[in-house]
């Protein structure tokens, strides 16, 4: 905070909000290849191998990009950055870092990359399944000196579903709810992003999941085929999860809500 106030003082908005230059030598990796060794890490180890070490990541960091060394100290610390730990058993692992999954990352990074351009805005398009939860007794409000008290005994009001839009370039999100979370569903909220969200775009780029519900042939179902057609005109999907991610995401989907757990003392 007294770094950005000085550079406003010192210089003005724009300088404020600009990162100056930083002292010492250059990263030895770029952000896509920091990127790379990210997926790397949470992938799968060599066979024969029980987890990642610096040595076998730096390794596969010189057969991956164009570096003819990297140490063990320059993957440490990118690792550390990103609080990533490969020797833990409990860290979530990507099923296989091929080239399919590679061509993915790099287009969605190359998007976010992208300068700004009012005509062709990027958003990123998700939903998530929520536990609607009431409370049996009503909670005793906040006083001085003592917290809000609320019973952990609690009420299932059933589920719903959330579609949320996010604008990667300025600060705008729009969250939608519904009953379920079907193609249908999706398809109108793809129809309000080029009707009533960006009227005036040329081309609204959405970054989603790889799911059959956010497909073009989606929209033909939803909608008659000259309206289908006239929205996808105006739309580029951008998907960062290969087919095998995506199909574990629904498997995953299917589970039933836990219910939201709640503290035990009064």
């Amino acid at each position: 905070m007294y770094r950005t106030k000085r550079r406003f003082v010192e210089g003005n908005l724009e300088r404020a909000l600009s990162e100056e230059p930083r002292p010492g030598a250059e990263r030895n990796l770029t952000g896509k290849e920091e990127a790379l060794l990210v997926a790397t890490a949470c992938a799968r180890p060599p066979e024969g191998r029980a987890r990642w070490t610096l040595e076998l990541l730096a390794g596969a960091m010189v057969k991956l990009t164009d570096h003819e060394s990297l140490s063990g100290e320059t993957v440490r610390r990118r690792l550390a950055e990103n609080g990533l730990k490969p020797w833990r058993k409990d860290m979530w692992c990507i099923p296989k870092v091929d080239g399919e999954y590679v061509a993915r990352m790099e287009d969605v990074l190359d998007l976010y990359a992208e300068a700004p351009d009012p005509d062709r805005p990027v958003v990123c398009f998700d939903e998530s399944p929520v536990q609607l939860i009431g409370e049996v007794r009503q909670p005793i409000p906040a006083m001085p000196g003592q917290l809000e008290r609320y019973d952990c005994e609690y009420r299932r009001n059933g589920t719903v579903n959330l579609f949320v839009c996010i604008d990667v370039h300025r600060p705008w999100r729009k969250v939608k709810v519904t009953e379920r979370r079907a193609a249908e569903d999706s398809t109108h909220c793809m129809r309000e992003l080029v009707d009533v969200h960006y009227p005036e775009a040329a081309c609204i780029r959405v970054v989603q999941d790889n799911l059959s519900t956010h497909s073009a042939g989606a929209l033909y179902e939803a909608f008659a085929p000259a309206e289908a057609r006239r929205i996808l005109r105006r739309l580029e999907f951008h998907y960062p999860q290969a087919c095998q991610l995506a199909q574990h995401g629904r498997d995953r989907d299917r589970r039933p809500a836990r219910p939201v757990p709640r503290p035990q003392n009064r």
